[in-house]
């Protein structure tokens, strides 16, 4: 065989042993972070411990910086993708990760406009580009088929990718979705959580996980630690106002299987969020006791339980 040929064949031949090899290189943004970002991406990896499955990580290249992704899973399955909650970074997962990565193939990816480990280097403007640059580390990931997993504003970013490409998304499961079936409806702890700005950082903080958890004292010290540290670093939160609650049309137009996990003291959703998702086509809604927004926290093996039953479902 000619030289040219043989590299060809060893090329194509490592390719197909390892279609993400590429992406595994850690960038210069974590071998060469900042003080912050170093005792950052320490505290994140010490979460990661917690996941009690082996996993890859990859920095995939998309037009606005590096998206990290947390992959987990036997390699042919069915694959399901996570999109978590408001700075709260793919390790969110942790008491979660196993149950759905023994016989799904689960990638995670951090939001890049949030603390975690992707990088942002080129500013996004709107929700259509932060929509754009998620199907652009989907098609990176050559992921044509997949379910679909999002907590509190994943949820809603979830719902938004599920309207602009039904035909790749297998099923939806909502864990209390942000602002996704009705708006957000003034409460005591969302007062509290307008107040906190007032208050100290570690307060802040405090009276944050408070209003969030049914049970602060369940979370684990190094994903506690971790959440605080990113708390403390800059996050582009700017597209809140721009997460408004989907028409009836919408959410009716969703014609694969949804499944919606609110907690029964949630701040952010009430039972007609419920009530709306049962009105789906193929829609369930289900509230779950003794939990908050962090239901998937709260009370993870009821959740987990519920979500592998419908993943599982033909």
């Amino acid at each position: 065989m000619k030289p040219f040929l043989l590299l060809t064949f060893f090329v194509l031949l490592n390719a197909c042993a390892d279609p993400y090899g590429k992406y595994k290189k850690p960038p210069e943004h974590i071998t060469q972070a900042s003080a912050a970002n170093a005792g950052y991406y320490e505290a994140y990896n010490a979460t990661l411990e917690l996941w009690n499955v082996s996993f890859e990580e990859l920095y995939i290249p998309t037009t606005n910086g590096i998206a990290h992704v947390i992959v987990s899973g036997p390699e042919n399955a069915e694959a399901v993708v996570l999109l978590h909650g408001m700075n709260a970074s793919s390790t969110m997962w942790y008491p979660n990760i196993e149950a759905l990565a023994k016989n799904h193939r689960v990638f995670a990816i951090d939001f890049i406009l949030e603390p975690g480990k992707s990088h942002l280097s080129k500013d996004i403007e709107s929700v259509e580009k932060v929509t754009a640059w998620y199907k652009e580390v989907l098609f990176a990931l050559e992921l044509d088929s997949f379910h679909l997993i999002g907590a509190s504003r994943g949820g809603w970013l979830a719902v938004t990718l599920a309207l602009q490409d039904q035909e790749k998304i297998k099923s939806l499961i909502l864990l209390s979705p942000a602002q996704t079936f009705t708006w957000i409806k003034p409460s005591t702890d969302l007062l509290k959580n307008i107040v906190r700005i007032f208050s100290s950082k570690e307060k802040q903080i405090a009276q944050s996980l408070e209003s969030m958890s049914s049970n602060v004292a369940n979370i684990n010290e190094a994903y506690l630690r971790q959440y605080k540290l990113g708390m403390e670093l800059d996050s582009e939160n700017k597209f809140v106002t721009s997460m408004q609650p989907f028409s009836n049309s919408e959410l009716k137009s969703l014609q694969m299987p949804v499944l919606v996990l609110i907690g029964d003291d949630d701040m952010i959703n009430e039972r007609r969020t419920v009530a709306i998702a049962n009105t789906l086509p193929k829609g369930k809604g289900e509230v779950i006791q003794n939990a908050g927004h962090f239901l998937s926290i709260d009370q993870a093996a009821t959740v987990n339980e519920k979500m592998l039953d419908f993943l599982n479902t033909p």
